[in-house]
């Protein structure tokens, strides 16, 4: 039930995506004063739709994308002499650029947005000022985590700290990063402090000196604590910061895994039809996606918050992954469209300074050839990731 969830769960998210997609295209170009037809979620069979205005939107039978069409997009068009005008190729260049650039820019909002909610809304999985266990003693043994009989007390649990204990403050400092907070106790070897705790409602102050423990040849001041791991939600500039962060890191891999992805696909021939090891850090499909957020969803390991932000991790990174490609300057992709923009921009800027006439659009009809390669390229991409996926699935571990 959970793993069918999470697919649902995925399944919704991506349409959603590319219905914010569709409407960074849908948006500029009636801005720009562009005519727009249609606007659909999915191909094929029209199940049901209605109209606003001149553009129709509505749902389609195959949930595998949308579209927006513009009126105009090509040289070959039939237009009427009301619709000329407003043609997408008689637009300038950078209005054509921004229109066709809109929908990755979109997929990007959407991945950063995802991870501030993560930082911001949920929090992310540290170790918090609370305790979780109180160890009976310190024990320094790499042999055995029993304590011996002669063996004393830990600080902790001879101040009578306990489980579920909040740590407030220590020696009058309030505890803000329980990760660098720490670092206190351990610099107290055999140096008293004091703890200002929350239990059950109330506020103690308690007193404990921590042991004085040698690692790797230094020395530590040791509670005897165990703190528990959990969710902690970041201010709004830690927020941002780290969202930019980690946002730029999901960024710059994809670049290089769509740099690598060429020299990948033989590996990827191999893992579907040969039978060889799935790579984790390899070419992997929507279906294999799908698995990734369905194995989240029914993790009993995991809290909801854990899942929540695991799940959000997979569709802003997806996100970023999809914004990226389709910048790449290859037909049908939006970056083709937006090179073949370029091109005719340039064209128009050297005919204005030579004093000659507007030269027409560049026909996409005689780039048909490039065209039929790419998309024969990623159809055959696609079918092979969706074998691999389903025959030959990749074990993640999150």
């Amino acid at each position: 039930m959970l793993q069918a969830l999470g697919v649902l769960a995925f399944v919704a998210a991506l349409l959603i995506s590319v219905m914010i997609h569709e409407f960074g295209h849908f948006f500029f170009a009636k801005k720009f004063g562009m005519k727009v037809t249609e606007f659909f979620l999915g191909f094929g069979y029209k199940i049901w739709s209605y109209k606003r205005g001149e553009t129709e939107f509505g749902i389609k039978a195959i949930p595998a994308g949308g579209y927006c069409r513009i009126v105009g997009m090509s040289t070959h068009e039939e237009m009427s002499e009301e619709d000329a005008p407003r043609a997408f190729i008689k637009s300038s260049t950078p209005r054509r650029l921004i229109v066709l650039g809109a929908g990755s820019v979109n997929h990007f909002i959407i991945g950063f947005f995802l991870i501030f909610v993560i930082f911001f809304g949920i929090g992310v999985s540290t170790t918090l000022p609370i305790i979780n266990e109180v160890l009976p003693c310190i024990n320094t043994s790499t042999t055995s985590n029993a304590c011996a009989k002669t063996a004393p007390a830990s600080p902790a649990a001879n101040a009578g700290l306990k489980a579920g204990d909040h740590i407030i403050s220590i020696n009058g400092k309030k505890v803000t990063n329980w990760s660098k907070d720490v670092q206190v106790i351990r610099d107290s070897a055999n140096k008293p402090l004091t703890l200002e705790i929350e239990r059950s409602g109330k506020i103690l102050s308690i007193v404990a000196t921590p042991d004085s423990v040698t690692v790797g040849g230094k020395r530590y001041g040791m509670l005897g604590i165990i703190s528990k791991i959990g969710l902690q939600r970041e201010g709004v500039i830690t927020s941002l910061h780290d969202t930019w962060t980690l946002g730029s890191s999901f960024f710059t891999t994809s670049v290089k895994s769509l740099v690598t992805l060429p020299g990948k696909v033989p590996a990827l021939f191999r893992q579907t039809f040969l039978g060889a090891k799935r790579d984790a850090n390899g070419l992997v499909g929507v279906v294999g996606v799908a698995q990734a957020s369905a194995a989240t969803a029914s993790d009993q390991a995991l809290s909801f918050g854990d899942k929540l932000e695991t799940f959000l991790l997979i569709i802003a990174s997806l996100n970023i992954f999809v914004g990226i490609f389709n910048l790449l300057p290859l037909l049908p992709l939006d970056g083709g469209h937006m090179a073949v923009a370029v091109v005719d921009g340039v064209r128009r800027s050297r005919a204005r300074r030579a004093g000659r006439p507007q030269p027409d659009p560049i026909d996409l009809e005689k780039l048909m050839p490039i065209t039929v390669v790419v998309f024969a390229f990623l159809v055959g991409l696609s079918l092979m990731l969706l074998a691999a996926d389903i025959f030959n699935p990749v074990h993640f571990n999150l």
